[in-house]
């Protein structure tokens, strides 16, 4: 019969002696990532390879410092990397909707800026100056007054012309009209009518003579006023001339070797030559700078100047590295960029100085850093993500914009290349679930950074997690740590993953526990945090989430809950499930009981007939089928009927881990030997009868512990698991020291013969070489009960009466051979 596991196997304690510093003042900064090493080579690998498709996805259970860690690499990776270039738009003079992106070098897109805007005041100072000075004055005037003088002389004729055919000139708002005159005086229509036939037709005639002099000669004046309106538009054009060049020439000189700017420059200066007009505006008497900020002023947003203006889009300085961007709210517009509007008298305006950078710009030449959950929360934000990335181009897109009913002017700015590695961060479920459901996922993030949820106990491991203590103890400003409380926290480590051999690698939990530990030092007036703070901090976090517990703890001790914690039952077996509630689990006991019977049925699972059960509990049932069968029925069919079921148990039961537990009880059902309720059982089963690995070893048996202890413990309790979970037992430290004292037990049980011996205090026997098991033992009485229920099937199927058990030894044993039987009749043809 195996005995109970000794106390120093239940919890591997971390000596303080052991480390080899008195606190974490002791220890340098921890600037690596702690025991990551797949993940760091994944991180190095993805960042180094330049081809396309080659983004990351950093996956690992939540706390595991994937960000973190992503963010620390990716700060070293980038300052190894030089700037990208700085990005503005320009205004597309020959389509305002579809503005220029210029590109310059690190640092250098400010400098334009400011150029660009000094250039435009002095323009704006030294257009109107020009075009006050005396000599274009004079020349204007001249040209003016030439024309005037060419326009009265084209009158002047007219009017002579006019007159010797007796005709005269007469001005009137619409313009000139010719009048018949008849001695010096002009003739009315009614005089008109007062001449004879004759006279009046020669009148019409010598009209339609002058009506058409009339007409060539304005026809004149027009033309002589569009010759002059263009020697005065190219004197305007001379004089802007001899105003822009200066300027403009000085910045094209220093852009000479920037292809995007000099065509950019030369386009302004087309059309600065062609609204010289904007510059010439009356500006009651203000100053070009004040006149400026007037007008931009006045129009609310919409200054006719902004054409001539840069948009910095974003600049990175020279020699800074490339950037690494994380976005917390990665919307499309926050991710693309954006086009603003101002609203004036109930309309909306943009140009192209509205035009936002988005992270994808500021990252650009970089890294770009999301959590891949927050990304598929926001509407329109991952397809054009992935679609900037497949192109290769940052286009500013209006999310919604083809679900618009009405569609608005906007700008189409023009695409930037793209050349940035984006780094996704989430969980394993959701990595998964995009690899199989988005067939794009694949191309674009052929990385996969995965981040373990442990790590090896190692005294290499446990120094780097004592110096990520150091590292936020000094960042956060917490007290240090001594060796006790680095002892307590390696040990709570290997709690949460449940390995004796493995530390957890969910730093976000652990360091929660740390800063508690702080509080309740820093509350009780310590100098440093010590292994009791750090004990009492676990404690309290127990205590917070474990109401539930108690409440069914309670209901237990009070008996409602019907569990036995002490004498014997036949078919009845305790067992324990573990009951997760958010962030904490805890084991709660439960009765199974089995009931054997005569008949076919095999094992009728209670809980899948209830629809209670779930796929995982029913197969570890069907297994017990396969075990019976295999060791009790190999010369007599199993004519069992057993039907099995968790007494006072609601809600739905899935896993295998009760499977011995159920076996346990059926065992004890057909042999006819009670089962030691001080007891309890865990672990699933297969059909060789071997007793498997479960998980929540631990909250199981404390589960258990937490009810004996409640009744009183008597020194005959105790918990069987399976032998394999031995290394997973990280039990608390009163349940090892109940242990130490005798007054609680663990057993490790490998086999079904093993549990069973123990459950029942009975041998389980080993078939002998005749087959037969030794009489008493455990397996002598069930198979023993099995031939009979074998009979008794057999008898009832021949409707024979029921058998004593003499008469049906008496029919199995060998009869001697009867003479034979007559033979039958020939085979048919």
């Amino acid at each position: 019969m195996a005995k109970p596991l000794p106390p120093e196997s239940l919890r591997k304690v971390c000596p303080p002696e052991s480390l080899s510093f008195q606190s974490t003042e002791d220890l340098p900064v921890l600037d690596e990532v702690v025991a990551q090493d797949r993940a760091v080579r994944a991180i190095a690998f993805g960042t180094a390879i330049r081809s396309a498709g080659f983004n990351l996805f950093a996956l690992g259970p939540p706390g595991s410092g994937k960000m973190s860690a992503v963010k620390r690499f990716l700060a070293g990776e980038a300052a190894k990397l030089p700037a990208p270039a700085d990005w503005c738009y320009v205004n597309n003079f020959a389509d305002p909707h579809r503005p220029r992106a210029l590109r310059l070098a690190p640092g250098k897109a400010r400098g334009f800026r400011d150029d660009c805007q000094r250039l435009l005041e002095e323009l704006v100072r030294g257009i109107p100056r020009a075009f006050e000075a005396e000599p274009y004055e004079q020349q204007r005037r001249k040209l003016i007054e030439e024309a005037q003088k060419r326009q009265a002389g084209e009158l002047e004729a007219l009017q002579e012309r006019a007159k010797e055919r007796g005709f005269g000139l007469v001005k009137t708002p619409g313009g000139f009209m010719v009048a018949p005159v008849l001695r010096g005086q002009v003739l009315k229509p009614e005089g008109l009518e007062a001449l004879d036939e004759a006279a009046r037709e020669e009148v019409q005639r010598r009209s339609e003579t002058v009506q058409q002099d009339l007409a060539a000669t304005l026809r004149r004046i027009r033309e002589i006023e569009r010759e002059t309106k263009a020697r005065l538009d190219a004197l305007d054009r001379e004089v802007a001339t001899s105003a822009v060049d200066h300027p403009l020439e000085e910045l094209k000189e220093k852009y000479r070797d920037h292809a995007g700017i000099l065509q950019h420059l030369e386009a302004l200066r087309e059309d600065v030559l062609e609204s010289v007009d904007l510059f010439r505006r009356e500006r009651g008497g203000e100053g070009p700078a004040e006149a400026l900020a007037a007008m931009a002023q006045a129009q609310l947003g919409r200054d006719p100047f902004d054409r001539y203006r840069v948009n910095l889009l974003v600049e990175h300085p020279d020699g800074g590295g490339a950037p690494v961007v994380v976005e917390p709210h990665p919307t499309c517009q926050n991710l693309l960029g954006r086009i603003e509007h101002q609203a004036h008298m109930g309309a909306l305006f943009t140009n192209f100085m509205m035009v936002k950078a988005g992270a994808l710009h500021r990252a650009n030449g970089g890294f770009l850093v999301l959590e891949i959950l927050e990304v598929l929360r926001q509407y329109f934000a991952w397809d054009p993500l992935k679609r900037s990335l497949k192109n290769k181009q940052i286009k500013i897109e209006e999310p919604g914009e083809q679900f618009r009913l009405v569609s608005t002017v906007t700008l189409e700015p023009e695409p930037i290349p793209l050349d940035v590695k984006v780094v996704l961060v989430g969980s394993p479920w959701l990595y998964y679930l995009l690899y199989y459901l988005d067939p794009e996922f694949p191309e674009l993030f052929k990385v996969k950074v995965d981040f373990g949820p442990e790590m090896a106990r190692t005294p290499e491991n446990i120094a780097a997690f004592a110096r990520l203590l150091a590292t936020t103890a000094r960042e956060e400003g917490l007290l240090p740590f001594d060796r006790t409380a680095v002892a307590g926290m390696v040990e709570h480590s290997s709690r949460m993953v449940e390995d004796q051999e493995r530390l957890a690698t969910t730093f976000g939990e652990l360091l929660d526990v740390a800063r508690e530990a702080h509080f309740w030092a820093t509350r009780d007036g310590h100098a440093r945090v010590t292994g009791d703070d750090v004990r009492r901090a676990v404690d309290a976090r127990r205590y917070r989430s474990n109401r539930i517990e108690e409440r069914l703890r309670d209901l237990i001790t009070e008996g409602t809950l019907l569990i036995a914690t002490e004498g014997a039952a036949l078919g009845q077996v305790n067992g324990i499930a573990v009951v997760p509630i958010g962030d904490y689990w805890f084991g709660k006991p439960s009765r199974i009981t089995a009931r054997t019977y005569l008949g076919r049925g095999g094992i009728v699972d209670i809980e899948r007939e209830a629809r209670t059960g779930g796929r995982i509990h029913s197969k570890g049932v069907l297994i017990l089928t396969g075990y019976l069968a295999g060791r009790y029925a190999q010369r007599l069919p199993l004519s069992l009927s057993a039907s099995l079921g968790f007494e006072q148990v609601y809600e739905e039961i899935e896993g295998d881990s009760a499977s011995s537990a159920e076996l346990y009880a059926i065992l004890s059902s057909l042999s006819g030997l009670p089962i030691r309720q001080s007891l309890a059982v865990t672990g699933s089963v297969n059909q060789q009868g071997e007793v498997q690995a479960i998980g929540g070893v631990n909250a199981k048996i404390e589960g258990f512990f937490d009810v004996c202890a409640a009744r009183g413990l008597n020194g005959e309790q105790g918990v069987l698991i399976p032998a394999s979970n031995v290394r997973h037992l990280m039990l608390r430290e009163d349940v090892v020291e109940a242990v130490r004292a005798g007054r609680f037990h663990v057993y490790a049980v490998r086999t079904i013969d093993e549990g069973i011996e123990i459950l029942t205090g009975t041998p389980a026997g080993e078939r002998g070489p005749d087959g037969a098991y030794p009489e008493g033992s455990v397996n002598f009485l069930v198979d023993k009960r099995l031939r009979e229920m074998a009979e008794q099937a057999r008898n009832q199927q021949r409707g024979e009466p029921e058998r004593r058990p003499a008469q049906a030894a008496e029919a199995e044993a060998p009869k001697p051979p009867g003479p034979p039987e007559p033979p039958g009749p020939p085979p048919a043809a």
